[in-house]
């Protein structure tokens, strides 16, 4: 369904098993940014008034889901502590150039949110199914389906905005570099590492 040309190893929740308290505080950042992700959109392009309304629902949506982490981290008896920067995202950024049309840029950003959702739902899916901690297993398996509603409806609006024949080549032209992203990640206790 998510389309990913190369799935997470699974050695990778060993990884997380042993590093919860640094997965939830990566994983709380990773909401924060989402919700930052969408006011961008807003900010930068207001007259896409459907766009902004389904921006708006998931800044509320993201912001929840950061409390939601936050509160377990609370729970467990940990503090937040400093982001961290994102390998994933920052080599994924690299695939699209810079500049072009108005519209360009937007489906640009578009298809790399729907991406970033869809290895998102495709972690949270392999937590779900793989934790020993069956209440924090649930906990992902909730927002699993909440990440690939979010995926899709990335993925909609680009093809939406853009001309289909050419966003769907771009999505796969991306769903390649990404792969060869993927090889050489797994092997941190981050979402997307």
């Amino acid at each position: 369904m998510l389309g990913l040309k190369l799935p997470t190893d699974p050695r990778w929740v060993n990884i997380v098993e042993k590093n919860i308290e640094e997965i939830l505080i990566d994983h709380a950042y990773c909401e924060q940014k989402a919700a930052s992700t969408a006011i961008s959109l807003i900010v930068s392009f207001p007259e896409y008034t459907e766009l902004v309304q389904e921006m708006t629902d998931l800044v509320t949506e993201e912001m929840s889901h950061f409390k939601m982490v936050h509160d377990r981290l609370i729970e467990s008896g940990w503090t937040l502590g400093r982001d961290r920067k994102d390998d994933y995202v920052i080599a994924l950024l690299k695939f699209f150039p810079k500049g072009g049309s108005r519209t360009t840029q937007l489906v640009h950003r578009l298809l790399y949110a729907a991406l970033i959702e869809a290895r998102s739902c495709e972690r949270f899916r392999l937590l779900s199914e793989e934790l020993e901690d069956k209440k924090l297993a649930n906990f992902y398996r909730k927002l699993m389906i909440s990440e690939a509603g979010h995926y899709t409806m990335f993925l909609n609006f680009a093809r939406k905005y853009g001309d289909r024949k050419e966003v769907d080549e771009k999505w796969e032209q991306l769903l390649q570099f990404e792969a060869e992203i993927m090889k050489n990640l797994s092997n941190k206790e981050t979402i997307h590492g």
